[in-house]
């Protein structure tokens, strides 16, 4: 293959990296995955070392030199909100490459070139993390996604750490107990209700993405009719949203436009109790046009890619 056939999209994420490699077809030609490329929680120099590796092994695939790739798109977790770490990423992605026909970004734009294929519209990503994004006419907007210290609400970590929240109150009897307390002592192991401290907290305390991984706990105790989960869950909804709101108001969508608006990540494309009350929720605003994703992040990553040299 020659430069100017391939174009390669970086799916970054704070569980997974996804690495995916299309033709001007947009035929997909290679797809490799790598580690979390979170670097607030990995470091910068562990990212760059699995984008190295997923980069490397993209290319042995395909038997091609970086040089053969027309255009790349490197989307990374909590890119644009750290300058000094932006600068170093976007230079270690230019040394990797040996180009520079790359972009680096955050990586909700894999999550809308996806679900939307590059059209204008909005997408709500609710995975570890979570964060809004849309373009119109050439303009972009962003919403939530702060960080899991005080935003990312609707999020996997969020939901879960409201179920730990909830654990804490029935344990007190401060709540009745329902489903969600048996579910997660059993889950966790726990001898004592009291020995989740040492799970969440201190040197052996739980990662992000662990504590994230917990969410279906919840989302099964929702469907134990758990109230408190229930609860959480259709909180989660309509904190998902009101990102899709904000985003359409920032833009300036006619008002009587109906704005494309689809979504990605765990919580909304495998959580049916957050995804329905989300639609519901969108459906009662009347300003939107709810559409299935039509690709996954990591291909639209490789659209984007695309998009960068065409146009």
């Amino acid at each position: 293959m020659t430069a100017g056939s391939l174009f390669l999209g970086v799916d970054g994420g704070g569980t997974k990296t996804h690495l995916v490699c299309i033709d001007e077809s947009g035929t997909e030609r290679a797809s490799v995955k790598v580690g979390s490329t979170y670097h607030p929680e990995v470091g910068l120099a562990e990212v760059i070392r699995r984008l190295e590796q997923g980069v490397a092994a993209i290319c042995t695939e395909l038997t091609v030199t970086p040089a053969a790739i027309a255009n790349v798109f490197f989307g990374l977790p909590a890119f644009g909100e750290n300058s000094a770490a932006d600068a170093e990423l976007n230079a270690a992605c230019g040394a990797m490459l040996g180009h520079a026909r790359y972009r680096c970004d955050n990586d909700m734009v894999c999550g809308w070139a996806g679900s939307l294929a590059c059209d204008d519209g909005i997408n709500i990503v609710a995975g570890t993390g979570s964060i809004g994004y849309g373009e119109r006419q050439g303009h972009a907007a962003r919403a939530g996604g702060w960080s899991e210290v005080f935003s990312d609400e609707g999020s996997a970590y969020w939901i879960a750490v409201r179920g730990l929240t909830a654990f804490s109150r029935m344990s007190d009897n401060r709540l009745p107990k329902g489903p969600l307390h048996a579910r997660l002592v059993e889950v966790l192991s726990l001898k004592r209700d009291i020995d989740l401290c040492q799970r969440v907290v201190g040197p052996l305390a739980m990662a992000r993405g662990q504590l994230a991984a917990l969410a279906p706990v919840v989302a099964a105790a929702a469907d134990d009719g758990d109230r408190e989960a229930l609860a959480i869950l259709a909180e989660a909804a309509r904190q998902l949203a009101d990102m899709a709101v904000a985003i359409r108001a920032t833009l300036a969508f006619p008002p009587a436009d109906e704005v494309l608006l689809s979504w990605s990540g765990s919580i909304l494309t495998e959580v049916t109790q957050v995804r329905e009350r989300f639609c519901a929720d969108i459906a009662a605003t009347g300003g939107f046009r709810l559409t299935t994703p039509r690709y996954d992040p990591a291909y639209g990553a490789a659209l984007y890619a695309r998009k960068l040299t065409t146009g």
